[in-house]
């Protein structure tokens, strides 16, 4: 039998491993890419935010919630993105012509939206976001 590990260093270890695999996804969706990276980062997002919300009270005093605030501004960004991924799927199964206005449209607003979230996601990278957070969650 394996010995019983505290709470707290459990949530502080899964709040670690969580926090570094959205850095992870946060740099990879910063790129020019695929939908996956987007819909990874979502995954991260939600992970994460789910942890902090979770195991709030073993983080000092209100600093989980700040940072599920950050995480939601994210989250809303990204879902801007995959929603028209998901659309231009939804209509390429279907079977609707790649080369059709609905796409076309579709697939300029999905670029502009994506550049956006490439941009925050860059300026978050930049200000030191993932230290900070580990700095304010004692990581």
């Amino acid at each position: 039998m394996k010995p019983e590990i505290p709470i707290r260093k459990h949530a502080n270890q899964l709040a670690s491993v969580l926090l570094r695999r959205f850095a992870f996804e946060a740099t990879r969706a910063a790129k020019p890419g695929n939908s996956e990276a987007v819909h990874d980062l979502r995954v991260s997002i939600r992970r994460l935010a789910h942890c902090l919300r979770l195991f709030g009270k073993f983080f000092p005093h209100g600093k989980a919630k700040a940072i599920r605030g950050e995480l939601q501004e994210l989250m809303r960004q990204a879902a801007v993105v995959r929603n028209r991924d998901v659309a231009l799927e939804l209509l390429e199964r279907a079977g609707m012509r790649p080369a059709s206005p609905v796409i076309a449209k579709l697939k300029r607003e999905r670029e502009r939206e994506h550049r956006l979230l490439r941009e925050v996601l860059r300026v978050w990278t930049r200000s030191g976001a993932f230290k900070r957070w580990r700095s304010q969650l004692e990581l």
